[in-house]
Order: C-alpha cells, then sequence, then structure tokens
C-alpha cells in the first residue's frame, strides 16, 4: 500500500470551549459540533495507508495549540502541529520561543480568511514575530481565500525565506472553472508559485464544491479537475502536498472519497510525482519524521 502522509487534519474536544466557529445554531456546521480526536481518525488512516499527519489549528487560541502538542506527545502518527499565535502581540515571538522548545511544533496558522480586515497579513503582523519564526526554523500556513491573495503576495515577498503553504488552495470557486472569479484565483496562484518559498496543498476542495457534488466522489471530481490543473502546471509536484481536512472534509464526503477523487488527479504522474504529493513534499516542508 502507498505510504501517505496527510497534510491537514483536526482535532477537538468541545469542552475545552474555544471553537468559536463550532455553532449547532448553524445548520452546514451541526454534524461538526461534536469531538473529534484521534481513536476516530486512526482506523481511516491506517486503511489508507497515512503514516503520519499534520494536526492543525482549529481555535485562535495558544491553549489549543497547547492541547494538540499534548496530543501529538501521545500519539505517534502525529507528525506535527500547526498552532496559533497572534503574530500582531508583543508576546509574539515570546510564545514561539515557547512552544518550539516541543519537537512536533512545526509553524503557526493565524486564522486570516476570519478576521475582519481582508489586508492584516500584510499590515499586522510584528516583524520581530516574523524572524522568530525565521530563527526557530517555523512555517506559516496560510488560510486565506482568494480575496486575500494580493495581500498575502505583498507579505511574502516582504519574507521571501519564510517558508509558507498555502491551505486549501486558497478556497478557490470550485465548480465555476469559466469565471472571472476563478481566472482571478488562477492568476493570483501562479504569482504565488512564482516565489519559490511557496507549496500549496491539494485540501479542502470538496467542501468548496457545489452541494450537488456532496456525497458523490465522481461529482467532486468533475468540478475539483479544473482546479488541479492549474495547480500542477503553477507549483509541480514537488511543491503540492495531499491533504484531507478530517474532519470538516465530512460535511461533503469520506476519507475514502477524497483518496480516490486525488488518485484520479494525481495518477496520471510519474510514480516519483505521485510519491512528492502523497508524502515527500509535506515530510519535507514540516519536516516530518517517519521513522
Amino acid at each position: 500500500m502507498r505510504q501517505r502522509i496527510d497534510s491537514h487534519q483536526h482535532f477537538w474536544r468541545l469542552a475545552r470551549g474555544d471553537y468559536a466557529w463550532l455553532r449547532a445554531d448553524v445548520p452546514a456546521l451541526a454534524p461538526l459540533v461534536r469531538d473529534f480526536l484521534p481513536e476516530q481518525l486512526a482506523p481511516l488512516l491506517q486503511a489508507h495507508g497515512v503514516e503520519r499527519t499534520v494536526l492543525v489549528q482549529a481555535a485562535d487560541s495558544e491553549a489549543e495549540t497547547g492541547f494538540m502538542l499534548e496530543l501529538a506527545s501521545a500519539h505517534e502518527v502525529v507528525g506535527g502541529v500547526v498552532g496559533w499565535v497572534d503574530l500582531g502581540s508583543p508576546h509574539a515571538a515570546a510564545s514561539l520561543e515557547r512552544m518550539a522548545r516541543h519537537p512536533k511544533f512545526k509553524g503557526v496558522r493565524p486564522m486570516l480568511q476570519d478576521l475582519p480586515d481582508d489586508d492584516w497579513i500584510a499590515r499586522i503582523p510584528r516583524p520581530d514575530a516574523i524572524q522568530a519564526l525565521l530563527r526557530l526554523g517555523l512555517r506559516f500556513d496560510a488560510l486565506v481565500k482568494p480575496r486575500h491573495l494580493s495581500s498575502l503576495i505583498r507579505f511574502l515577498k516582504h519574507w521571501p525565506e519564510l517558508p509558507v503553504v498555502i491551505d486549501h488552495a486558497a478556497k478557490p470557486p470550485v465548480g465555476a472553472h469559466g469565471s472571472e472569479a476563478f481566472a482571478a484565483w488562477r492568476k493570483d496562484m501562479a504569482e504565488l508559485a512564482a516565489l519559490p518559498q511557496v507549496c500549496c496543498k491539494f485540501s479542502g476542495l470538496w467542501g468548496e464544491a457545489p452541494p450537488s457534488t456532496h456525497g458523490d466522489a465522481d461529482a467532486a471530481l468533475r468540478a475539483v479537475r479544473p482546479v488541479w490543473e492549474p495547480l500542477l502546471d503553477s507549483f509541480g509536484p514537488a511543491r503540492l502536498m495531499w491533504g484531507s481536512d478530517w474532519p470538516v472534509l465530512t460535511l461533503a464526503g469520506d476519507y475514502a472519497g477524497w483518496i480516490a477523487v486525488s488518485e484520479a488527479c494525481v495518477g496520471g504522474l510519474s510514480a516519483t510525482e505521485q510519491s512528492h504529493i502523497w508524502r515527500g513534499t509535506a515530510q519535507r516542508f514540516y519536516g516530518i519524521s517517519t521513522d
């Protein structure tokens, strides 16, 4: 069986109380308003040859990062943790220093898509916080939508040594590949891909596809393939990494279905190129040990 790294998954325990976006009164999110923990994901990882995962923040609190690091210490399958720090805080550098003492702490993800200021990333992060990321060898996950890309490009051109990965391919308008919005997304992603420190996650796209594709992997493939092709053209296999976005994925489909969609996209590549996407890019980018 192919060995994979899932570059993007979440766990949460609701009783912790800091998942503000998980609202039971929002019908679309209601299926997610329960605990999702390692014992639920483990059978899926085993069934699909996933040897390590990257556990990504789901709350804008340092306390949740501590919770994730505890899980990573207890579960070998978690190869890395992407946490949260307020990069605009004067205490950010000290927080990063403290978190980086844990060997599985790999980087941070500001929840840019949820911030009221679309230009936050270009204006607010403190230079000493970004310098701490660089000094500590940490990475930056960019949770963005297409409207943030011009600001992200400005930020990255100012910090050309910062390793960055675009989560969920910046959540393009999946299923609308003939639209002006899709063309603008494609142009901005190509500009990002021209920056050598930028990688991209092939993840989260089923959830961005039209509701008519939900639960139907064949329909999801028809919607997602027009996104996959420009990503491959722009980034190439060595800067693309596969991720599930579990359990958010379950709003649109299941783990096996997303594996099947992804295999249909990736399957035309050489064995070496496929290995980059399924495993190698994430392993290199995050510095994940699989020993």
